[in-house]
């Protein structure tokens, strides 16, 4: 394997005494099917939205299933956007992961379920006892629709009461709903735990809404919201916030030592972001699902640059919210 450039973070992490960072395994293969989307969302960093045509197809589709099928260590299969419910296959996909066993995961804006004829998408996820984890920035109606586009919140919580009605999020159904919080703006979120239990109080008391778990993420410099960070003159001050907050502790549980990632068009990266700044694994590796070969991509060294530091800011950011307390 060839050795990568080392970049800042890789600096970083060494002077905190980390070696290169490295996957220790791969238990999840994160797809994302598109960059479609019915919102428009200020902090995205996928700059998903109506016009993209970016899309999975169906040889795609079957490349990645036949990867799933091929290596049963992977037991998760995690779906994201664009709004992935979009893709024509979507529906395909959980059906035949499902029917291997795998775990599904599907990152839901939830709007979406009022898109004309995606209206039967909440009990088809709880018919395949997919697990919902939905992006509500915030309990606050101005803050989620300042971020996300008028009516998203109403829309958002009418979702949320829908899943909730078919048991999602609720003891003893073994159907999962996890909430996704972003700041608004650039700033690092607060503790997960503390803001967890202001949304289970806030959604309770307004909309006797109950969840799972709520994951904080930090916002990306990463396309939409890299571009407002420039437009406010707020990148250098955001950055500097990321490479100060540095946290050691986070390095154990980035996202990208237990995933890989799929794009549109079968291309792999070692997450999501990676994919969006188009920084694909280690040019010495397979480099499309049509490639995919666990053993050789399991241990890589991942591709590092500026962004990483916003998954090691505070107590970490991953796909399952903040790493560390």
């Amino acid at each position: 394997m060839l050795h990568l450039t080392l970049t800042p973070f890789d600096q970083t992490l060494a002077a905190h005494g980390h070696d290169a960072l490295r996957a220790l395994r791969i238990d999840t293969l994160q797809v994302n099917v598109g960059k479609l989307c019915n919102q428009t969302c200020t902090h995205c960093h996928v700059d998903a939205g109506p016009t993209r045509t970016e899309i999975m197809t169906r040889e795609t589709a079957e490349a990645v299933l036949d990867v799933v099928r091929r290596y049963p260590e992977l037991h998760t299969v995690d779906i994201t956007g664009g709004a992935p419910e979009l893709n024509p296959y979507f529906e395909y996909l959980v059906e035949q992961c499902r029917a291997m066993g795998r775990h599904v995961m599907d990152r839901c804006n939830l709007t979406v379920f009022f898109v004309r004829g995606k209206e039967h998408l909440p009990q088809f996820l709880a018919e395949h006892q997919v697990e919902v984890i939905a992006s509500l920035p915030c309990y606050l109606k101005e803050n989620v629709d300042q971020q996300r586009g008028k009516g998203v919140y109403d829309r958002s919580i009418a979702a949320l009461q829908a899943l909730n009605t078919l048991g999602y999020g609720r003891e003893g159904t073994g159907l999962v709903l996890n909430l996704v919080y972003n700041p608004l703006g650039p700033k690092l979120p607060p503790p997960q735990a503390e803001l967890e239990a202001d949304y289970r109080d806030e959604l309770a008391k307004r909309f006797s809404i109950t969840f799972n778990r709520l994951y904080t993420i930090t916002n990306m410099p990463i396309n939409r919201f890299l571009d407002d960070l420039h437009r406010s003159g707020q990148y250098e001050a955001y950055m500097e916030t990321l490479v100060t907050s540095f946290n050691t502790a986070s390095v154990g549980g980035l996202m990208c030592r237990n995933l890989i990632s799929v794009s549109w068009d079968g291309r792999l990266y070692d997450c999501d972001f990676n994919q969006m700044l188009d920084l694909p694994v280690d040019g010495a590796l397979p480099q499309t699902i049509h490639e995919f070969d666990l053993a050789l991509l399991a241990r890589r060294q991942v591709v590092t640059g500026l962004h990483c530091y916003g998954c090691t800011a505070g107590a970490g950011s991953s796909c399952g919210g903040a790493i560390s307390s």
